[in-house]
Order: structure tokens, then C-alpha cells, then sequence
């Protein structure tokens, strides 16, 4: 990832709103959810809630498809990865035992499971 497509990811992910919007959707995943029920969960007007998707969209973080009349939208786990990988290429200096903390913080929440749906 270049720095101009992890500023363009942090800049969406500095409104409130936004980082809900993509939270909930890291929830939900790998289902996703309808446009309209993310604005209800939120609380944020459709038409609000359309301008923030669209941001989150463009920064590459979430995805959208058409599902009948709804539009779901969902997280694009890749995009948290190749973030993550950027925030710590650098890590420890080479030490990657001074890492193991960090690695160690995502395996409860990121570990194998086995899918819900088939």
C-alpha cells in the first residue's frame, strides 16, 4: 500500500460516523448489511448515510452489491490487512519477537472459525 491510499483510508475513517459505519460492517461480515439498515442501526438520515458509504467505498474499505431493490454493503476484510500490513511493515526493527504482543492481540478475534453459512 502507498502512503496516498493509507491517507485516503485514514481521512475516511476520521468522521465518526464513518468509523461506526465500517465497525458495523466488520460485524456483519461476511454477510454485510442493506444501506437502509445501517442508517437505522446508526441512527443517521438515508440520505447522510449515502454520502458516508460513498466515502467509505471510494478509500477502498467497504464494497456494495445489489440485492433485488436493497444495495449490501460489506467490508473489504483485504483492504484491513494491507492497512494493518502498512501500519506495521516496519515493526520492531527486526525483532519480531517484540511483535508477538500485537499478533497475539488479533488471534482471539481473527482466528479459524467455521462459517455460518455454506
Amino acid at each position: 500500500m502507498e502512503s496516498t491510499q493509507a491517507v485516503d483510508v485514514f481521512a475516511a475513517l476520521s468522521q465518526s460516523t464513518r468509523l461506526d459505519t465500517f465497525r458495523l460492517l466488520m460485524e456483519q461480515e461476511p454477510d454485510g448489511l442493506a444501506a437502509g439498515e445501517i442508517a437505522r442501526r446508526l441512527e443517521v438520515p438515508q440520505n447522510t448515510m449515502s454520502t458516508h458509504l460513498a466515502i467509505l467505498t471510494r478509500a477502498g474499505l467497504i464494497e456494495s452489491e445489489r440485492h433485488s431493490r436493497s444495495i449490501v454493503y460489506r467490508a473489504v476484510v483485504n483492504r484491513v490487512r494491507e492497512i494493518t500490513s502498512f501500519l506495521v511493515q516496519d515493526c520492531c526493527g527486526g525483532r519480531p519477537e517484540l511483535c508477538e504482543p500485537l499478533v497475539a492481540k488479533f488471534t482471539p478475534c481473527c482466528g479459524s472459525k467455521e462459517p455460518n453459512h455454506v
